[in-house]
C-alpha cells in the first residue's frame, strides 16, 4: 500500500509553531493591540481592552505569587463561565501554576476526588451556582484534602485581596517568575468524564493549548478584528482553548454571552455585540434556530465560527449556514488529550465536505486510521480507528502513568477509540465509537449513518441511535428521538415505513423511544452510556 493510498495525512502549514508561554503570548497581543475590546461580559457589562485585561491578569498573577503559589503548583477553578474564570486561566499560566479545571456539575463526591488527585493548594470557586452551593461542599471535603491550603470565593474578601496585594507588588516579581518558565511545562489539567470509573486529568502544556488555539484560530481566518462568542463551558478546551486562546493569540475580542448557555442570551450577545464568530456544540445551535423569536435577531454580523464537540448533523450545519450566515463555519474534531483539536475544516472547502466529514488534519498535526486490533493502518476509505499525532498530545494522566501508557503508543500516537475514514483528499469522516458500534446478528452497523438518515425526517428534531441487548441478534437498535413541537408522535411502525426501501433492513431501529432530551454531560455531550441503561430497563419492563 501506497503513502497516498493510506488512511494517513499530516498537516502542512507554512507558519511555524509558537515558542511562546501563554503568558508572553499575551503580553504581545497586548502590546500589539493595546485598546482593542479583549473580553466583554454580555451579562455584568464588564468590559476590558487589551491594556486592562493584561493588568488585571498581572495584578492577579502578582496576588497569587504573594500568597506562595508558584511554578508546578496546582490551582483549582470551581465556577461557571465568568470574566473571573479567565484572569485566573492566564494568571496561572503567568506564573506558572497548573489550573486544574473542575466541572461546574461536579458534587462534593467528585470535588473531593479532583482535590486530592491533582493535590490542589489554591481553590478558586464560585459561592454558588444554580442549585449548587459550592462553598458547602467545599466546607464539607476540606478535612480530607490536607494539600488545599487556601479558598478564594469569587468577589469574597480572600479574592479582592489578591488583587488589592497585587496591585502594590513589584512588577519585577512577575517578570522572574514568567523567565523560569518552559513551554513544555504543565499549564493545565482537564478531567475528562469517564463513563467508568473515576476521570482521568489530561495534562496538558504551554505548547499544547497554545498552539492549538492559535491555529484553529488561523483555519478561522481570525484577526484583531474578530469578535468570538463563547457559550461553550471555560472548563473544557472548547471554552478555554479553541474560544480565549484563539482569541488573544489573534487580538480578537471573547464575548462572554452568559454563566451557562442560553439560547436567548447568546443570540441577543452575537446582535448587541456584533460578533462575527460564533461557537456550539449541535444541541447548542439546534436550540438557538428552534428559538421562536430567532427571525428578528441581527446576526448578519456572523462569519464563521464552529461547531464541534459531538457529532454534527448534518441538516443541522446547512441551517447555521443558511439562517445565521455562518458563510465560514468550521467543524472541529478531537478531545481533551489533544488539545483539543485533530482535524477541521476549511473556509474554502465545499459545503459537502464541510457537512459530511470533520475536516483535514490541522497545521503540524498527524492522523492516521488503523485496524483496531492489528494496528496496520488502513487503505484510505476503509474504517478503523483514528490515531493522532503531534505538538498537541497531552503530556500525559496526571499521576496514572499506566493509563496514559494505554493511550498513547510507543511512537507518541494517541489512540482515539473513534471509528473513521479518510477519503482521497485526507478528509476524515467519524463514523462512531468503537464502544457505540453495534453488532446486530454479525451485521456492524454505525449509529453515526443511521443518525444522519433520521435527520431528513420533517418531524424530527434530534435523533440518537443506540445498541440494545437482543436475544436473537445479540444486539437491536433503538431511536431516542424529539419530536419537532405541534408533530404526530412516531411510532416504530410508522418510523419503519419511513425507512423501508432507504435503509437496509438491518439498520432501521426496531424500537423508538420518544423524549424532550438527551443525558447529557455540560458540555453537549450525548451520554450513550446512560441511554443504554435506561434502554435496557424500558424493554425489560414492557415485555
Amino acid at each position: 500500500m501506497s503513502e497516498s493510498t493510506a488512511s494517513y495525512a499530516s498537516g502542512v502549514w507554512d507558519a511555524p509553531l509558537l515558542g511562546d508561554t501563554i503568558g508572553a503570548n499575551l503580553d504581545r497581543t497586548a502590546a500589539a493591540h493595546p485598546e482593542r475590546d479583549a473580553l466583554i461580559d454580555y451579562t455584568t457589562g464588564i468590559r476590558w481592552t487589551y491594556r486592562e485585561f493584561t493588568a488585571e491578569v498581572d495584578a492577579l498573577a502578582l496576588g497569587l505569587l504573594a500568597s506562595g503559589i508558584g511554578k508546578g503548583d496546582r490551582v483549582g477553578i470551581w465556577a461557571p463561565n465568568c470574566p473571573q474564570w479567565t484572569l485566573t486561566q492566564y494568571a496561572t499560566a503567568k506564573i506558572g501554576a497548573i489550573l486544574v479545571n473542575i466541572n461546574p456539575a461536579y458534587r462534593s463526591h467528585e470535588l473531593r476526588y479532583v482535590l486530592r488527585q491533582a493535590g490542589i493548594r489554591l481553590l478558586v470557586a464560585a459561592p454558588a451556582f444554580k442549585t449548587s452551593d459550592y462553598a458547602a461542599m467545599i466546607d464539607e471535603v476540606r478535612p480530607e484534602c490536607p494539600e488545599l491550603e487556601q479558598v478564594v470565593l469569587l468577589d469574597g474578601p480572600n479574592w479582592r485581596d489578591l488583587f488589592s496585594t497585587g496591585r502594590a507588588a513589584d512588577p519585577d516579581l512577575l517578570a522572574t517568575a514568567q523567565s523560569a518558565l518552559s513551554t513544555d511545562d504543565p499549564i493545565n489539567i482537564q478531567y475528562t468524564s469517564g463513563t467508568t470509573g473515576f476521570p482521568k486529568g489530561a495534562t496538558l502544556s504551554h505548547h499544547n493549548i497554545l498552539n492549538n488555539g492559535y491555529f484553529v484560530g488561523e483555519l478561522c481566518g481570525y484577526t484583531e478584528q474578530d469578535r468570538i462568542c463563547i457559550p461553550v463551558p471555560f472548563y473544557h478546551c472548547f471554552g478555554m482553548v479553541m474560544g480565549n486562546l484563539a482569541a488573544t493569540s489573534h487580538g480578537a475580542a471573547m464575548v462572554i454571552p452568559g454563566p451557562a448557555f442560553e439560547p436567548r442570551a447568546t443570540l441577543e450577545a452575537v446582535a448587541a455585540e456584533r460578533c462575527t464568530s460564533l461557537y456550539g456544540v449541535p444541541t447548542m445551535f439546534i436550540a438557538e434556530l428552534a428559538d421562536p423569536d430567532f427571525e428578528t435577531y441581527d446576526l448578519s454580523s456572523l462569519r464563521t465560527g464552529i461547531m464541534a464537540g459531538s457529532p454534527c448533523p448534518t441538516e443541522i450545519m446547512k441551517q447555521v449556514i443558511e439562517r445565521m450566515g455562518m458563510r465560514e463555519v468550521s467543524i472541529c474534531y478531537g478531545m481533551t488529550e489533544t488539545s483539543p483539536v485533530s482535524t477541521q475544516t476549511r473556509r474554502d472547502d465545499s459545503l459537502v465536505q464541510r457537512t459530511a466529514t470533520v475536516g483535514r488534519a490541522g497545521p503540524h498535526i498527524e492522523v492516521k486510521i488503523v485496524d483496531p486490533v492489528s494496528g496496520v493502518t488502513v487503505p484510505r476509505g476503509e474504517p478503523g480507528e483514528l490515531c493522532t499525532r503531534g505538538y498537541s498530545v497531552m503530556l500525559g494522566y496526571w499521576g496514572e502513568p499506566e493509563k496514559t501508557a494505554e493511550a498513547i503508543d510507543a511512537a507518541r500516537w494517541m489512540h482515539t477509540g473513534d471509528l473513521a475514514t479518510m477519503d482521497a483528499d485526507g478528509y476524515v469522516a467519524i463514523t462512531g465509537r468503537i464502544k457505540d458500534m453495534v453488532i446486530r446478528g454479525g451485521e456492524n452497523i454505525y449509529p453515526r449513518e443511521i443518525e444522519e438518515f433520521l435527520y431528513t425526517h420533517p418531524d424530527i428534531l434530534d435523533a440518537q441511535v443506540i445498541g440494545v441487548p437482543d436475544a436473537k441478534y445479540g444486539e437491536e437498535l433503538m431511536a431516542w428521538i424529539r419530536m419537532r413541537a405541534g408533530a404526530t408522535p412516531l411510532t416504530a411502525e410508522l418510523l419503519r415505513e419511513y425507512c423501508t426501501g432507504k435503509l437496509a433492513h438491518f439498520k432501521i431501529p426496531r424500537y423508538v423511544h420518544l423524549v424532550e432530551e438527551f443525558p447529557m454531560t455540560v458540555t453537549g455531550k450525548i451520554r450513550k452510556v446512560e441511554m443504554r441503561e435506561i434502554a435496557a430497563r424500558l424493554i425489560e419492563e414492557s415485555k
